[in-house]
Order: C-alpha cells, then sequence, then structure tokens
C-alpha cells in the first residue's frame, strides 16, 4: 500500500508532545521513569494507530502494507527513544544522563526521517511502518 509522507513540523510537534509527556513523568522518583517508560514503548499501539501527540496534531501511525499496528510493532518502533527515559530512574545523574542519550538519538532519528522519501526513521523501517497525516 503507498502513503504519502506526512508533514515533518506536525511530526516533530507531535513527537515532542509525547517526549515531554514522558519527562514529565520521568520527574516522580523511580516509579515516574517506568511510567514515561511504558509510554513511550507503548504510546502508538494505545488509541487507534497513534499516539497522543499524533492524534492533537492529525497523524497516524500505519503499517506500510496496510492494517492498524499492535503493541509489538509500537514496541519495536519506539523501543530507541524509551531507553533515555528508563535510565532517567537513575538517582541525581539520571535525569542529565538521559536528556544527553535522548539529544543524539532524536537527532539521528530526525535527520533519518527528514531524508527518508517516505519519512521513515530507523524505528519506522525496523517495524515496517511509517507516519502519515490522518484524513
Amino acid at each position: 500500500m503507498q502513503y504519502a509522507k506526512a508533514d515533518t513540523a506536525r511530526r516533530l510537534f507531535a513527537f515532542f508532545f509525547d517526549a515531554l509527556l514522558a519527562y514529565f513523568f520521568s520527574f516522580l522518583p523511580f516509579i515516574g521513569g517506568i511510567i514515561g517508560f511504558l509510554y513511550m514503548l507503548l504510546r502508538d499501539g494505545i488509541t487507534d494507530n497513534g499516539s497522543l501527540g499524533k492524534k492533537l496534531f492529525g497523524l497516524k501511525v500505519v503499517m506500510c502494507g496496510g492494517g492498524r499496528i499492535t503493541y509489538q510493532e509500537s514496541i519495536r518502533r519506539n523501543i530507541i527513544f524509551a531507553i533515555p527515559i528508563i535510565i532517567t530512574i537513575i538517582p541525581f545523574v539520571g535525569q542529565i544522563i538521559g536528556l544527553i542519550v535522548a539529544i543524539v538519538i532524536y537527532a539521528i532519528e530526525l535527520l533519518t526521517a527528514v531524508n527518508s522519501t517516505t519519512g521513515q526513521r530507523y524505528g519506522d523501517q525496523w517495524a515496517d511502518t511509517m507516519v502519515v497525516d490522518k484524513p
């Protein structure tokens, strides 16, 4: 099935909404990092093919072959974004280390998505998914 590449600016805003939500939870000692980690992993399988940020900005995640994504694809496409969140459970330095790791990962994934003709980042390629504009 052929889909058009999603608007990059809306996709970026949706991602930052989700990332800020996950990092907000991470400020709660220990349990918050776990909640943020689980949100980042499962966020695209929670609702109808998209995270809260994607819903807010009119986007959705689809399987490249068509159909709804499952939690398995959500985990596959988002594990790289969940890693910096789980690091935040480390007392004192976790927030700083997690932020540094997140910046590097976010930059690599953003450059990959922007330079891809389909808008797929590495996580999308691994899960065989892509983000599209909602009709």
